[in-house]
């Protein structure tokens, strides 16, 4: 499995716009066959912070995701909104292991 968090930071005017946008990925995500998670989060002390908890079955299923008009419509919508460009990190899993079951 691929796990990846990417941290957003949205302009403080453009927070609604994001989390409208988010939504529209989210239902094109969630219902890929690839795609075992996509978790929305707002930071709870600064609203302008986002993170996006998702999980793939296979680096084949993230580039698939990469190229859904989904994915990209809501790349492109967004990209003006972000203070900062948006940060992707990579996390192995420890637990659940291959063995448990999601």
């Amino acid at each position: 499995m691929i796990v990846t968090c990417v941290h957003v930071h949205v302009l403080p005017g453009r927070i609604e716009d994001f989390r409208e946008a988010l939504r529209m990925n989210y239902k094109g995500t969630s219902a890929e066959p690839g795609n075992i998670r996509f978790d929305l989060l707002q930071q709870s002390d600064d609203p302008c912070r986002f993170m996006i908890y998702e999980v793939f079955e296979s680096e084949e299923a993230v580039r698939l995701h990469k190229e859904t008009p989904h994915y990209l419509r809501w790349r492109d919508m967004v990209e003006q909104w972000m203070a900062e460009p948006r940060k992707g990190i990579r996390y192995e899993i420890i637990e659940p292991s291959a063995r448990s079951s999601w």
